[in-house]
């Protein structure tokens, strides 16, 4: 099967527990001739779904659909267990020969175990039955097809990932600079390990925090987007209220920032409507008419845990970076130009 992921070099979890908001909102009082909102889910003073706690969106579902489940959305509970422990067995990667062992990089140095591992072990169950892709649209759960401009360019971009002049030459997640897989986004995607997410809410502001990297989301409610020239890693977020969803749109990515080979001019629209006391239903649309030949979207759940968030450290103790500096280096005196 294919896999959602790079690979992050050296990443470390330490034990150090980032401090909690308190839990704080009763639902507001219903105003009368209003809709009562359901009990289950609770509300924040201004009548807006509270949003806060510890999320995790980590899922076996792949991000486009198999093979095995073509032209078919969702499965049984039967074909979904087959599935599930047919996936654990084969990525097993206590075992040498698993095949995610070797898509991490790790066949022969050993530097991943299931331990380490937090993939989740189902498939995502959206509306009472398990999705078979996280894409929903187009409806086959592929990826559209590249522009032909976008071919030429991500051909180059792989070219580039062989050069190693300069650490600056290297991808995003190797320096820590971001987590890889898009997992901090937007669109945030379940990867390899790590998949927790911290929601922070005010009136006027929602604060993400993404265990990996510990990367951190600002979204501005009912604001404006900043210049085109102010250019962020994770996009310049704006969001706004639509009934119980709040819709989040996201512009003025980096040129270095390539979801799935996307360009500058990416643009995101989410929407994150929580739907129960324990769950998030999110959903992602990608609009990159440079890249892809139509837009689409992605939806899964992100699902409450009980955390605490751990602090990631990617550097400390990291010796990849030095280590693959200094093998170029070396084969460069070994193999000169």
């Amino acid at each position: 099967m294919s896999f959602r992921l790079l690979v992050s070099l050296g990443a470390l979890v330490s034990l150090v527990t980032l401090p909690l908001p308190g839990q704080t909102s009763a639902p507001a009082a219903t105003p009368a001739g209003t809709k009562a909102k359901s009990s289950a889910i609770p509300h924040r003073p201004d009548g807006h779904p509270d949003l806060q706690g510890v999320w995790t969106n980590a899922t076996l579902t792949p991000m486009e659909r198999p093979a095995k489940f073509a032209g078919k959305t969702t499965v049984t509970d039967a074909e979904a267990a087959a599935y599930e422990k047919n996936d654990l067995d084969t990525n097993d990667i206590d075992k040498k020969d698993a095949p995610l062992l070797a898509a991490a990089g790790s066949a022969e140095t050993g530097g991943y175990n299931n331990l380490f591992i937090d993939r989740g072990s189902q498939l995502a169950r959206v509306d009472g039955v398990k999705r078979t892709s996280l894409i929903i649209d187009p409806p086959e759960g592929k990826v559209p097809p590249m522009t032909d401009e976008a071919k030429k360019r991500i051909a180059g971009l792989i070219r580039s990932y062989e050069k190693y002049d300069s650490v600056k030459d290297r991808p995003l997640a190797e320096r820590c600079i971001l987590g890889f897989g898009s997992t901090s986004g937007p669109p945030m995607l379940p990867v390899l390990y790590n998949n927790n997410y911290q929601i922070v809410q005010t009136a006027d502001t929602v604060m993400i925090l993404i265990e990996m990297v510990h990367d951190i989301r600002i979204i501005r409610l009912n604001g404006q987007h900043a210049p085109p020239t102010v250019r962020q890693w994770l996009g310049d977020s704006i969001g706004h209220w639509e009934g119980d969803a709040l819709v989040v749109d996201t512009t003025n990515f980096t040129d270095q920032t390539r979801f799935h080979g996307s360009t500058a001019n990416l643009h995101v629209i989410e929407h994150f409507k929580r739907t129960d006391a324990g769950t998030i239903l999110y959903r992602a649309t990608i609009d990159d008419p440079s890249t892809f030949t139509k837009q689409w979207t992605i939806e899964y759940p992100f699902l409450a845990t009980a955390g605490p968030v751990y602090e990631y450290a990617c550097h400390e103790g990291n010796y990849a970076m030095p280590d693959i500096m200094g093998g170029a280096r070396k084969k460069d005196i070994e193999s000169p130009k």
